[in-house]
């Protein structure tokens, strides 16, 4: 019964002090649901594409499961399977090569990835295209096959419709303007623009002889109900050993599927990183307004009122307004896609299910739940070291110390499910765990930082004799209950994560730039037949300008087995094992690569499969001399024993394997050879054209436009995590201006006794300046220690790679910072500015 009293009393005060309105918890709600809506509008749009990957599973993939081969067409058998199982079957041959109009030194030359298909494409979906239909655009005009194209290489080249190019040897004719493909997403990552055609029509191109490079597809459409985990299971036993490879419409665009998911974990823990943010803000603001009720809390207490009675009071007023903030967050979160769905799905390549996604919401309001009562506990608690006395004399801030223990319990395990909340909702367990450990770490830094600005300045300001104007600065950050806390603490972890994310873009980039080596390859040139090998190394090397080529037999393998168990089940997912992988044979070690362990075959060794092995991949493999590989190469298993590792470099994008057959291994094997040439940037044009002229079916890549598409996908992710720090700092932002307006009275005062005692206004505006822009630069060279540690992780344990210091973007960080601050301090500069000292000082009597 007293329990029930005492709560009867806390809600009694608590609803009277709410009839006073809101005006003190504006920023608490504000940065609240700004950090909810963040997460919630995330999670909206992740949910939105992962169910639109679901539902439009087999049109993305182009058919309810599809089969895989590299190199080579489905035999007799696995064609077979496929008719027996499925009720059509749609074959499809991709691969890369040149597309020309024009002949002679007047010709237009263009990278392009083909897509040869055949009459039932596609089996889900339908074409976009300018005008008709496919079989239209496919239709022989004079002996002469159409084709459909992509705008941007129509452009390339010059074509307008009914135009005439070439692939290979053979003649085509633009039948129309690709626009859309139901399955694109499916196909993965792609060096040109895509030209699709009959496979029927390539039978004289010359692009699909045995050894070029080229993949087929078999897409199956399925009875209703079919057992795909089980259709599977009978597909891989019956020809996983021969290199097929399978997928389905529960995943029918899995890098993109990847991508989605860990782009949606990471923007979620930079938007749990903005709740921190706004935490700090919740936190000020609660504290603020206690302050502001220490009268009241006196007074209550004077009454005999009961320290619960006072504390439950209060925790309902807050948990109220906390319910409120998170509802706004989660209005906005699910408004916001909606809003933008027209731009979401005109720039996505998958279809997005943009709608309320309840989930995504309950996700949310858990975090802001969790956050709002990590952030409000701790000054909450602390209201309770208010005494009676207070009420009989002038007091200065508000209770300081630590709370009773039982609120620091407290406090840990609302932390502790905050961190299991986001390891589990993120899907990414161990990023969740350290990058709340890195947020934690960061606010520790802060706090530490902001202590000893306050340190620095107090001991400063005497030393700033004839500097007014930075004596008052130094001495208002310095006096207690100043705000230099709750700036540094708020702008500094929005600085921070901004920091982290610019240091992790500038190494991405630079990452490519420094793995260019000073002289790098010109082009690539593949599918080079082996008839064609040596007069195409002369003719290129007899071309003015080029320095040098290198040459090598090329063939794909997948790895299946290692020492006869299944490769994945030894090795795990290493991305070695992802797919296919470029091997060739040799008498003798390449020049760039020296053996670090085991010994090279003997020059015309015709004994057992031996293979030279990457060190690197190979220690990562768990690899050792001796050991066993079966690798499926156009569908025949080979199995060689590993003979010897050697130090391979990939960062000179010069010629280099992963494994190395002794040549009597692949002995009959058809393949194709691979070139890489180096010239002058001056040779380069014409020298594709001469190649292109004397081999129509050879396909030229040029080095820069690779990187630059790689660039291109980079600079995507970039821009999606750089929204997402952005959106931090907005609510870091919102903390200032919350901070700055809680002390816009004190500073009212402030000015009055400065004037009073002949301080110009101009001196005054500028300490307001100064103090504004000394807390910023503070936060700011916190953020860039901060942001800069969180970089390296980044590159060093996710993405493996060297990080260097990006000096630009720190420097933008602190000017940054400190701009920041002081737009909000001088925001809020005005009415102190501009109140008359008598009578402020008379309101104080």
């Amino acid at each position: 019964m007293k329990l029930w009293s005492q709560l009867t009393q806390s809600a009694r005060i608590a609803r009277r002090e709410l009839r006073g309105g809101i005006a003190g918890f504006r920023v608490f709600l504000l940065c609240l649901a700004l950090g909810v809506a963040a997460i919630a509008a995330v999670g909206s749009v992740r949910e939105a594409l992962q169910q639109g990957l679901e539902n439009e599973g087999a049109a993305i993939l182009g058919g309810d499961a599809e089969l895989t081969f590299t190199y080579r067409f489905a035999d007799d058998a696995e064609r077979e399977w496929m008719e027996d199982t499925a009720l059509a079957v749609s074959e499809i041959a991709d691969f890369r090569s040149m597309a020309v109009k024009g002949s002679g030194d007047d010709a237009e030359r263009g990278l392009t990835q083909i897509k040869a298909v055949d009459g039932l494409y596609p089996l889900y979906g339908d074409v976009g295209l300018s005008v008709g239909t496919l079989s239209d655009a496919f239709s022989d005009e004079n002996g002469t096959p159409g084709a459909a194209m992509d705008q941007i290489l129509a452009d390339r080249l010059g074509l307008a419709l009914g135009d005439r190019f070439s692939l290979g040897l053979q003649e085509f004719r633009l039948g129309a303007i690709l626009e859309k493909e139901p399955d694109s997403a499916g196909m993965g990552f792609g060096l040109g623009p895509r030209t699709i055609v009959l496979k029927e029509d390539l039978s004289e191109s010359g692009l699909l002889a045995p050894g070029t490079l080229f993949e087929t597809k078999y897409r199956l459409k399925l009875p209703e109900g079919s057992d795909l985990e089980a259709l599977k299971k009978e597909a891989l036993d019956l020809f996983g050993d021969n290199g097929a490879r399978w997928r389905d419409m529960r995943n029918g665009a899995p890098g993109i599927s990847r991508f989605v998911d860990r782009i949606g974990a990471f923007l979620v823990l930079v938007g749990i990183a903005g709740l921190a943010v706004g935490g700090v803000g919740v936190s000020a603001a609660v504290r603020a307004y206690l302050e502001k009720k220490t009268e009241v809390i006196a007074i209550l207490k004077t009454l005999g009122a009961e320290r619960r009675v006072i504390f439950g009071a209060y925790v309902i007023q807050i948990g109220i307004l906390s319910v409120i903030g998170v509802a706004i967050g989660l209005v906005l979160g699910a408004v916001l896609p909606l809003a933008v769905a027209p731009i979401l799905e005109a720039r996505l390549p998958i279809p997005a299910v943009v709608q309320v996604h309840w989930g995504a919401l309950a996700e949310a309001a858990i975090y802001g739940v969790l956050a709002a009562s990590l952030f409000t506990l701790w000054p909450l608690a602390r209201s309770e070291k208010i005494r009676a006395a207070a009420l009989f004399r002038e007091v200065s801030g508000g209770p300081s110390g630590w709370p009773r223990p039982v609120y620091i319990v407290i406090t840990a395990g609302i932390l502790a499910a905050l961190i299991g909340a986001a390891a589990y909702f993120s899907g990414v367990p161990k990023l969740a765990i350290w990058a709340a450990v890195g947020v934690t770490g960061a606010l520790v830094l802060l706090a530490i930082c902001a202590a000893g600005v306050r340190v620095f300045a107090r001991h400063s300001a005497r030393f700033a004799h004839g500097r007014s104007a930075l004596r008052l600065a130094l001495s208002a950050i310095g006096a207690p209950g100043g705000a230099a806390t709750s700036v540094v603490l708020s702008l500094g972890l929005g600085l921070s994560i901004l920091a982290s994310v610019g240091q992790i873009d500038a190494n991405l980039r630079d990452a490519i730039a420094r793995g260019l080596p000073e002289i790098a390859p010109s082009y690539f040139f593949v599918d080079i037949q082996p008839d064609q090998i040596d007069p195409f190394r002369d003719q290129t090397l007899n071309t003015t300008g080029v320095d040098n080529i290198q040459t090598a037999p090329m063939l794909r393998g997948i790895i299946t087995k290692i020492n006869g168990q299944p490769a994945r089940d030894v090795a795990g997912e290493h991305w070695v094992l992802r797919g296919d992988r470029g091997v060739t044979y040799a008498d003798a070690p390449p020049k760039n690569s020296a053996i670090v362990e085991g010994e090279w075959w003997p020059e015309n060794y015709s004994g057992p499969p031996l293979v030279s092995f990457s060190e690197v991949e190979g220690e990562e493999m768990g690899l050792k001399l001796g050991d066993t590989l079966t690798v499926n190469i156009l569908g025949r298993d080979l199995t060689v024993e590993i003979a010897s590792f050697r130090a391979v470099d990939f960062s000179d994008i010069s010629m280099n394997f992963i494994m190395i057959f002794n040549p009597s291994a692949l002995a009959g094997a058809p393949h194709s050879h691979i070139a890489t040439v180096y010239a002058e940037e001056s040779a380069e044009a014409g020298l594709v054209r001469e190649i292109s002229k004397e081999f129509p079916n050879v396909t030229a890549i040029r080095v820069r436009d690779a990187i630059d598409r790689v660039s291109e996908a980079l600079g995507s992710i970039a821009t999606a995590t750089s929204l997402g720090a952005a959106a931090t700092l907005i609510t870091g932002f919102v903390v200032l201006i919350g901070a700055a307006a809680a002390g816009e009275s004190a500073r009212v005062f402030e000015a009055a006794v400065l004037r009073t005692l002949g301080a110009s206004r101009a001196t005054v505006l500028a300490s307001f300046a100064l103090r504004s822009a000394v807390l910023g630069a503070a936060a700011g060279g916190v953020a860039i220690l901060a942001g800069g540690i969180a970089g390296w992780a980044v590159m060093t344990f996710v993405m493996e790679t060297d990080f260097n210091f990006d000096i630009p973007s720190a420097l933008g960080i602190v000017f940054g910072g400190a701009l920041i601050t002081l737009l909000a301090g001088l925001l809020f500069a005005w009415r102190p500015l501009s109140a008359r000292p008598a009578q402020v000082l008379r309101a104080k009597e």
